[in-house]
């Protein structure tokens, strides 16, 4: 049984859409592309270094998959490129995509059934980067074992959320934590089960 862990750079309001840059994602006239660019700093690069510093492979819907396929075969000599190109990639499209990345594999019919299928198998742990659709279907579905999210502090009012309307009810446990120098939060968390409803009356 693998374990799927999701990564999310989001804003303070849970804002998902295009951390890296405006050619990410401008639909919706969305128009602060790059968000999280000038927040890096060492101590994030060494937690990011972290996650890639084991086997592992990757499961990314195609938006994020074309971003990645663009860059990372070309720039082997960067942190971080080498568990990327050496992870086989699984892509959910409802296309039928040109997979040109080494070691790619379109994710056939049901999404969430062909995620769940591969975490019955026996391998490497599943990591989800970006994928912001992607994520909805497999949070609605009840396929993720660990959320590591990135929160910065920016506030954009607009966006796609990681959690947005919709998202099922449940509580989260935070299993570690740290503090870039930017003030971005890293947290860790596993789902778990219900939400607890209590109170102060």
């Amino acid at each position: 049984m693998r374990r799927l862990m999701v990564t999310a750079f989001m804003t303070l309001d849970g804002v998902v859409q295009a951390p890296g840059g405006p050619e990410e994602d401008d639909s919706g006239g969305f128009a602060f592309g790059g968000w999280s660019f000038h927040f890096w700093d060492e101590r994030m690069g060494e937690v990011m270094t972290q996650v890639m510093g084991h086997p592992f492979d990757l499961v990314l819907g195609r938006r994020t998959y074309d971003i990645f396929a663009a860059y990372w075969p070309n720039a082997t000599e960067e942190a971080g490129a080498k568990p990327l190109n050496d992870a086989t990639k699984y892509v959910a499209s409802r296309g039928a995509p040109s997979l040109t990345w080494d070691r790619s594999v379109q994710i056939e019919g049901d999404v969430a059934e062909g995620v769940a299928r591969l975490k019955a198998e026996d391998g490497p742990e599943l990591q989800v980067h970006g994928s912001g659709n992607l994520i909805q279907t497999l949070m609605a579905n009840g396929l993720v074992d660990e959320y590591r999210l990135w929160v910065f502090p920016v506030v954009l009012g607009t966006g796609k959320r990681l959690f947005a309307d919709g998202t099922i009810p449940s509580a989260l446990r935070l299993t570690d934590s740290t503090v870039s120098t930017t003030g971005v939060v890293i947290g860790t968390y596993e789902p778990a089960g219900d939400v607890p409803i209590g109170s102060f009356a």
